[in-house]
């Protein structure tokens, strides 16, 4: 069954700019799918059509009848005075209005009223009431509550009083409470910490209805999509895969396409050539050649149907880098901040020696930027000192961006603040994707993830050796993460992070400060080695040669895995093998993608068409489950 059915979706804003053109899909029941795209390709105009705030100039949203959708984006405006808990029990409305009914009822049957409508009337509501969770309201709400880091003290303030980040996370628990059929997530997980992430993602998991998630969360996206379609020059492209699935298949596709453009190319260059040379002969008159001549050149416009595939070019500068001199960079003793009673960490102990790549994780509201401020100078602690090497040279991206001239263009701050020339200023910019016209607009009119693009740009030229990263990649679509992790992959000075992106944290962190209970405990290693201590118990609590906590893993006991008779040939061949199965059922199920779009108007036809991509996909994840065994199998005996 259809959820949603999108056919032939048209919206532009500007004349001669259509940000979605023709775009068609479908959503099944019970679907978890994933909207990709970078900023600005139209994934909130569709979202806004989808919950009709925006109607679209050309085609049509189909949603399934008597299916309550959410959008987490939205946050309903409340009468005045209304508290979070008032916010959260409009979940419950219905429930509510079943609970006077009963009650009154109930009072009618006390005074004396003994009609059987009136019994039969309440066994149906007291039955409705149980089976709608009603028993339950509080215990249901506090698990909710729990989950997503609203704590009791936030549930009793005015919602007008919210943050926005709150405001998002409080609408998303009454969402939830809804038990909405349609899940509508609008960057979910930007305002949510790693906990409350974790919550969300196992909430999902075991959730009934149909997901459709906008989201630069890579681990996210992995861990609840199960089908990609990315919005490209306003059509739908489709991906019958997680996050994961979709990087590699978008870059195998596009070096197939490429292969075929530069194949068509030749022919058409040698054909060329070819047609050039009978004109040349048919000037003598022979009309036979000429007429062969413009059949060459018929075949050439024939041959011409590969457009060229586009790619974005990868960010091509990097930090300047300053030698460090010395084993110490940074010195923390006994350091403790408070703000009135409230106490953010107390004894912090640490030290960091050169060449480290340190996360600082924990919970929303647990200090992790008040300890940055402080490293930074922007905060003075309460007690105990901090001292930083003294060739230390810091860079410092803070999650807030702001700039002392909002009012400047681009390319006036870049000369202001660089004194370069103008000419190195637009290079610069447009090694960021600022180009053109883009340079002169004032700095206030970027978004926020431009903002943090402009401010990594000017970093880039500071000759730094200790670089602290605050949230580096919130508000950032894929593709401008991705420039960041190319630029910080290629800096060996020391990197101190705060961030929520666990892909971000997986590729760089090789020691974790994790900020709990006004403490920071210390581990030395990766974030994977971390969980999986932690996981299996395995994590002991101790000191390190500076005298700072630490966490360090005991030691597992290792067992030699039997080794695969026959060596890694027969294992290449196998996992070769596996390849090639995978990409040609990959195939096949873009052909019935394509098909199914085509069959948009045919019931019976798609229902046909749904049944072979069910099939095809159970195939799917058996082929990926035989060539993962395979790989793992061949880097095993390699290693």
């Amino acid at each position: 069954m259809i959820d949603i059915a999108v056919s032939g979706l048209v919206k532009e804003f500007e004349v001669g700019k259509k940000i979605l053109d023709g775009l068609a899909f479908q959503v099944d029941a019970g679907e978890r799918v994933g909207l990709l795209g970078p900023n600005g390709c139209g994934k909130t105009t569709f979202l806004r059509i989808l919950t009709g705030e925006v109607h679209p100039d050309e085609g049509d949203i189909v949603v399934a009848p008597n299916k309550r959708m959410g959008l987490i984006s939205q946050i309903p405006v409340y009468p005045a005075g209304y508290t979070v808990e008032d916010v959260l029990d409009t979940a419950f409305a219905p429930l509510r209005q079943m609970e006077e009914e009963m009650a009154a009822l109930s009072q009618r049957m006390a005074e004396g009223e003994s009609d059987p409508a009136l019994l039969s009337r309440y066994d149906k509501l007291s039955a409705a009431f149980q089976s709608g969770g009603g028993y339950e309201v509080d215990t249901s709400k506090n698990k909710v509550c729990n989950g997503l880091s609203i704590p009791q003290d936030m549930r009793e303030r005015p919602f007008d009083m919210l943050s926005g980040g709150e405001k998002t996370r409080v609408n998303l628990a009454r969402l939830i409470l809804e038990d909405t059929d349609i899940l509508l997530l609008d960057e979910p997980t930007n305002h949510l910490d790693l906990r409350a992430t974790e919550w969300l993602e196992e909430y999902l998991e075991k959730f009934k209805g149909t997901v459709l998630a906008v989201s630069h969360d890579r681990y996210f996206l992995d861990k609840v999509v199960r089908r990609v379609v990315e919005i490209q020059e306003g059509k739908a492209e489709f991906y019958s895969g997680n996050y994961s699935f979709y990087a590699v298949e978008k870059e195998r596709r596009y070096e197939e396409k490429l292969r075929q453009y530069e194949k068509e190319q030749a022919k058409i260059q040698q054909l060329e050539k070819a047609a050039e040379q009978l004109r040349i002969w048919a000037y003598s008159g022979n009309d036979k050649i000429f007429k062969r001549a413009q059949s060459m050149e018929k075949r050439i416009e024939r041959i011409r149907q590969t457009d060229k595939p586009k790619k974005d070019r990868k960010i091509s500068v990097r930090f300047g880098e300053r030698e460090f001199r010395g084993d110490e960079v940074l010195s923390i003793k006994s350091l403790e901040k408070s703000f009135g009673e409230r106490t953010l960490f107390s004894g912090v102990d640490l030290e960091v020696e050169g060449g480290e790549r340190i996360a600082l994780l924990g919970d929303n509201g647990t200090g992790k930027s008040t300890l940055i401020k402080i490293i930074m100078g922007e905060e003075e602690p309460d007690g105990g000192r901090l001292r930083k090497g003294p060739t230390v040279k810091v860079g410092y991206l803070p999650q807030i961006i702001h700039f002392d001239h909002p009012e400047r263009s681009l390319v006036d701050t870049m000369l202001y603040d660089l004194d370069c020339t103008a000419q190195t200023a637009r290079n610069r910019l447009a090694a960021f994707k600022f180009r053109g016209e883009d340079v002169f607009k004032p700095v206030s009119a970027l978004s926020g993830g431009e903002q943090s693009r402009l401010r990594l740009c000017m970093l880039m030229d500071s000759k730094i050796n200790l670089l602290i990263l605050d949230e580096p990649t919130n508000h950032l679509d894929i593709q401008s993460r991705e420039w960041i992790e190319e630029a910080v992959e290629d800096y060996e000075g020391n990197l101190l992070f705060v961030s929520h992106d666990r892909y971000f944290i997986d590729r760089f962190a090789t020691r974790i400060w994790m900020l709990e209970d006004g403490k920071i405990t210390d581990f030395k290693g990766t974030y994977q080695e971390y969980l999986s201590a932690k996981e299996k118990g395995k994590l002991c609590v101790g000191r390190d040669d500076h005298g700072a906590p630490s966490m360090k893993n005991e030691p597992l006991e290792k067992k030699d895995k039997p080794k695969r008779p026959g060596g890694t040939k027969n294992l290449e061949k196998e996992v070769n093998a596996a390849e090639r199965a995978v990409a040609s059922a990959e195939e096949k199920m873009f052909d019935l993608e394509q098909d199914i779009q085509a069959a948009s108007a045919d019931y019976l036809k798609l229902q046909e068409l749904y049944q072979q991509r069910e099939a095809l996909e159970d195939e799917l994840a058996h082929l990926y489950a035989v060539w993962e065994r395979l790989a793992a199998d061949l880097e095993e005996a390699r290693g």
